[in-house]
């Protein structure tokens, strides 16, 4: 399997260009309709005896299998000339369902179809469901799931757009009520109003068994959601596993969820990153401890230490003044030193950057997320990271070489902000000695090889450290 996920990863290219062309054909034929302004194409043009309501339906889907559902699905809706709705591009349903472009609700909404009425709603799901059984697909929040083994789901909302004013004085989406009148219609909450009656016939009632106990009801209390998205949510909790209540982050892989052009999901990363935890720690990288991994309900969760104290971005961007030199100097080099231990035990971590490293109350930088970090022998082709610390050769063509210099310039880049208050990117036409005049000469020079656009002659982590270092060194004496 992980072989296979391997080839994958190394045809990712290969296996967007041609799913990209597959969907543009299937849009020609199925829908043929662009809306103005709109990531979102339509199988016609609306109708006055379209309603402007009831109960809609939703289709989940990969980018890997969007264009078979489509292949499935598309027939048999032309025929019944519904309206349905599906995304432009597969690029645009990869933001839909990474949740963060276009809003969490939105996760797994490959196909929206407009029944006209409630018993063609309930006749369309059970056909839909028929012809995409078990293909998957990611789950679709909020939304009620038609069957535990297929990708449709359906929710009660309006149709048309339809606004009214929040409580806020913002506008928000509306539907109406059984009097007529216009009420809020929320896409992050229940899938239906407690006035509308659920036509889909119930579902068939599990044989009766005893459920394994699970972690996450015995062992692990999530009470607060740090973030949420396709791949899966980061919660702090508590971990009860000792004689002691402690604190700990609880991290979750969904299953299908955020599929990318590799075929790895969130399952696979938050997996991936346990093995690459223990790995670090072992080697004294200063990385979370993990206090255990399992499976629950189909997905992945990694329960690891909780470090306390604010991310460096934040931290930064909160001060009014920029760091004293020597501090600037004595963070790049603990940085260094951090980055030098986790290639030294084999790993690249691929995503260096200032929300990623830990400030702790005692001053000390701790690194988190490494659910991208690939071997040194094994270079990951797929490109990760974020703007502002990706070096300027990311995106061309792999050719099997190291992914080292990608840490190595997003450390230049972390340095350069360190000692200037921005990062490289925000004053391109301004050197980093108009930015600030009294950085020493040395460490102008290892931060202008860190970011050399030839990745070939970026310095080491721990040359690096040890050039910093003596540079510190002179500062104190």
């Amino acid at each position: 399997m992980l072989e296979q996920q391997y080839l994958l990863a190394n045809n990712h290219r290969a296996v967007y260009k041609s799913h990209s062309a597959r969907w543009e054909r299937l849009c020609r034929t199925y829908l043929p309709y662009k809306a103005k302004d709109s990531i979102w194409r339509y199988s016609r043009e609306e109708s006055p005896d379209d309603p402007e309501q009831g109960w809609k339906l939703h289709v989940s889907a990969t980018v890997l299998g969007a264009c078979h559902i489509m292949e499935r699905t598309g027939p048999l809706l032309r025929r019944r000339q519904v309206l349905y709705k599906a995304p432009a591009s597969l690029d645009e349903l990869d933001k839909l369902n990474s949740g963060l472009y276009y809003g969490y609700s939105q996760v797994g909404k490959f196909l929206t179809i407009y029944p006209r009425t409630d018993e063609e709603a309930v006749l369309l799901a059970r056909a839909l469901h028929l012809i995409t059984r078990h293909t998957p697909g990611p789950a679709v929040p909020f939304d009620l799931r038609y069957r535990p083994d297929g990708c449709v789901y359906y929710r009660y909302g309006a149709f048309k757009a339809m606004e009214i004013d929040g409580p806020d004085g913002s506008r928000i989406f509306a539907m109406r009520d059984p009097g007529g009148r216009l009420v809020p219609d929320p896409r992050d909450s229940n899938a239906k109003p407690v006035w509308a009656v659920d036509p889909f016939p119930p579902q068939r009632a599990a044989r009766a068994h005893k459920p394994s106990p699970s972690p996450l009801k015995t062992t692990y209390k999530a009470f607060r959601a740090l973030s949420q998205r396709g791949k899966g949510g980061v919660y702090q909790a508590l971990d009860l596993s000792g004689g002691e209540p402690r604190l700990c982050v609880l991290k979750e892989g969904r299953r299908d969820g955020e599929v990318g052009w590799d075929g790895r999901d969130g399952f696979w990363r938050v997996r991936h990153e346990a093995r690459v935890l223990d790995a670090l720690d072992k080697a004294g990288a200063g990385v979370p401890r993990v206090y255990a991994s399992f499976e629950a309900d189909g997905n992945f969760y990694l329960a690891a230490e909780h470090v306390e104290g604010v991310n460096l971005e934040n931290w930064l961007g909160r001060k009014r003044r920029r760091l004293a030199l020597a501090r600037s100097l004595r963070y790049s080099v603990e940085l260094a030193t951090v980055l030098a231990r986790v290639h030294a035990a084999g790993w690249v971590w691929r995503d260096c950057k200032p929300r990623n490293i830990i400030l702790t109350p005692r001053g000390r930088l701790r690194p988190l997320d490494f659910e991208g970090a690939c071997m040194v022998s094994r270079p990951d082709p797929v490109p990760w990271g974020t703007p502002c610390y990706i070096p300027p050769e990311w995106g061309a063509k792999f050719t099997g070489r190291s992914r080292l210099p990608e840490d190595l310039y997003a450390l230049g880049s972390i340095i350069y902000l360190l000692l200037t208050g921005c990062p490289p990117e925000a004053a391109p036409t301004l050197t980093l000695e108009k930015l600030r005049r009294n950085v020493p000469t040395a460490a102008r020079r290892v931060v202008a090889e860190l970011l050399d656009a030839d990745p070939r002659r970026r310095p080491h982590a721990h040359t690096v450290a040890r050039r910093l270092t003596a540079v510190l060194d002179g500062k104190k004496t």
